[in-house]
């Protein structure tokens, strides 16, 4: 599989736990990859909790919450390239 494929469904499975994290107020083909998940979307600090733990279940992943920082969750692909990061790392 091709690194932009592989980036591709990463980010498609991003968008989607965090749609349903934000419990239905914006569809996954909604949330556009530059969207501020803090500012334009509202993920606010508790569904930033949920979010990041459902991401570490989708991807069996264990993220950094030492070095990871609200700069993260500044867009869909920002923090889709640390979470694809995470599992080349761990291969």
């Amino acid at each position: 599989m091709s690194s932009a494929t592989q980036f591709t469904q990463t980010e498609a499975r991003v968008r989607g736990v965090l749609a349903e994290v934000l419990a239905g107020k914006v569809l996954p083909e909604q949330i556009t990859v530059d969207a501020d998940m803090v500012q334009e979307l509202g993920l606010d600090s508790l569904q930033a909790i949920q979010f990041l733990l459902r991401v570490e279940d989708e991807f069996d992943v264990e993220l950094d919450y030492e070095t990871l920082s609200l700069d993260h969750l500044r867009s869909v692909r920002y923090f889709t390239a640390e979470v694809l990061g995470r599992l080349v790392g761990e291969k």
